[in-house]
């Protein structure tokens, strides 16, 4: 018995720990190889995988199936407009505020929606996305139901040169990606994901063990809309314009965010980073096809659902048996334990 080992970690883990940093390394120095093309496209698919990987821990960890989480998208991107042209703030540190603020919004607006269930929650968070859209139409400060840009003169304060401001934008999502992938893990790993998982796997049980449902969920809610906000203000940073039509899109920010986690697999840490990255190819491949491209996202998402209900990553982890980020205490047996 003495050689029985209970551990979280695994070999596969350290490797892709591994192989994982010098990802982010390379990645860190594409300014001086990607072209500026690679470069949008990089910000972009950061951002996403950020986005993605906040709804999976409300929606596969927590339970909270969000379609409006564009509310927070478009808040954080008008928060930043707001800070910086009527408060004088740098771009920079009005990104953090803009997350600050969308926590700080998110409370009374987690204190009403809080009271539906199911399908009503889901309803309920669209509806309060959609009082946010019309409520920054009528600001005719920002442009109203226009929008408005972001000027010239902010934008030059971010860094001298195009060059610059550019490698800036690219590393400040890259570094918001790392932070929110990272953030989930390390919550995860703790006593409150701990908790949240219980609560995933049987509430019921979880709830009559002592855990305060409500409040765990709850800041599940608070710190996902904050880092939401964050994204969504580095999102229109990128942009330099925003309206409310762009700011608050469901199909933008929430659905194909949905999707990506969908295929990638949801209640995993790694199935929103292998969702993003076949999100991305096809849309790269199939975005000219105008309307078949969507229907084709479609038909990926029902052929998954119906032949790998996990998802991709569900399905290899399955297979495989492989362990990126490893969540769970496990038993390591004695031929284990020789093999490490």
């Amino acid at each position: 018995m003495d050689s029985y080992t209970v551990t979280r970690g695994s070999k596969s883990a350290k490797i892709a720990a591994i192989l994982g940093l010098i990802v982010i390394v390379i990645l860190i120095t594409a300014p001086w190889w990607a072209g500026r093309a690679d470069m949008r496209l990089l910000g972009e698919l950061f951002l996403y995988l950020a986005l993605a990987s906040l709804w999976n821990l409300m929606a596969g960890y927590a339970g909270l199936v969000s379609v409006g989480q564009q509310a927070y998208v478009g808040f954080g991107g008008y928060m930043l407009f707001a800070l910086t042209i009527f408060g004088g703030v740098n771009p920079v540190f009005a990104i953090a505020l803009a997350g600050l603020l969308g926590a700080a919004i998110a409370v009374p607006v987690a204190a009403l929606i809080f009271r539906l269930r199911g399908a009503y929650f889901a309803i309920g968070t669209w509806v309060m996305a959609e009082v946010f859209r019309l409520s920054f139409a009528q600001v005719g400060a920002l442009g109203g139901g226009s929008g408005t840009s972001l000027p010239v003169g902010i934008v030059r304060s971010m860094a001298d040169g195009r060059s610059a401001r550019e490698a800036l934008s690219y590393w400040l999502a890259l570094g918001v990606a790392t932070l929110v992938v990272a953030a989930v893990y390390l919550f995860l790993r703790s006593r409150k994901g701990l908790a949240l998982t219980a609560i995933r796997d049987n509430e019921l049980a979880a709830g009559s063990l002592g855990i305060d449902i409500f409040r765990t969920k709850f800041l599940v809610y608070i710190v996902t809309c904050a880092m939401t906000a964050m994204v969504g203000a580095l999102i229109f940073l990128q942009k330099l314009r925003i309206s409310p039509d762009a700011a608050f899109s469901v199909n933008d920010w929430t659905a194909f965010v949905i999707f990506i986690v969908v295929i990638g697999g949801i209640g995993t840490i790694e199935g929103p980073i292998i969702g993003t990255l076949i999100f991305f190819a096809l849309r790269e491949t199939l975005a000219d096809l105008g309307t078949i491209y969507l229907m084709v996202l479609g038909l990926v998402a029902i052929v998954i659902m119906l032949k790998a209900p996990k998802g991709i990553w569900g399905l290899i982890k399955d297979r495989m048996n492989l362990q990126i980020f490893p969540l769970g205490y496990r038993v390591e047996t004695p031929d284990e334990n020789k093999g490490a």
